[in-house]
């Protein structure tokens, strides 16, 4: 069986684990099911220097995760409804994580277009951050879930994930110069990718 990662994985630079994780494989357990999908977006937020990054605001209840032990899990909620899954990074007491923004199914397809609400093309099933997390059933009860544990975790099966592409993150106009850092990582021409706009530019 594929192992999963250890922890000393995850200790290293989020651009370093952001580039690795594409072509890994992202395992939600439940109960004896397993939903799996491979990783085909990342995007890196670097540290409590990235004003994109969560942790820029300080050490809170809301990022108290990030500030822990490398390879947990950082679950947040946006627009209300929304969750966001990411992987803390970094040595214990530096703030950074990797979002995880799309996913290509792999097992148990039709349990995750069934918790995704039936999209008719497999391509939405987990090509967003909030779509993954619903076809996997994660929420905010996973927030600090141990990636080493028997719940929800990454291992390598070894799939050739292609060409990897950079742009820009999504949705961070507000940081500033750091905005338009190209710290965003795809397969490119996988059609799980989400598909996102810069300057009225349509890009994978």
């Amino acid at each position: 069986m594929p192992a999963k990662f250890p922890r000393s994985f995850y200790s290293r630079p989020a651009l370093d684990v952001a580039s690795d994780l594409l072509g890994k494989v992202l395992v939600r357990r439940l109960g004896r099911r397993e939903l799996a999908g491979k990783i085909v977006e990342t995007e890196a937020y670097v540290g409590p220097h990235d004003l994109a990054c969560h942790a820029s605001k300080g050490h809170t209840p809301r990022t108290a995760v990030m500030f822990g032990e490398p390879g947990h899990a950082y679950v947040y909620m946006i627009y209300g409804f929304h969750f966001c899954l990411n992987v803390v990074t970094e040595p214990a007491g530096y703030p950074a994580a990797v979002l995880i923004r799309a996913v290509e199914p792999l097992e148990n397809v039709e349990l995750m277009r069934r918790f995704r609400n039936n999209p008719k093309r497999e391509i939405d099933i987990g090509s967003g951050p909030g779509k993954l997390c619903k076809a996997m059933s994660i929420d905010k009860t996973l927030n600090g879930e141990d990636l080493l544990g028997a719940t929800i975790w990454i291992e390598d099966r070894k799939l050739d994930p292609g060409a990897i592409r950079t742009s820009p993150r999504v949705g961070v106009d507000y940081a500033g110069e750091y905005k338009d850092k190209p710290w965003r990582f795809y397969i490119e021409g996988n059609p799980h990718v989400s598909r996102v706009r810069f300057s009225n530019v349509e890009v994978p």
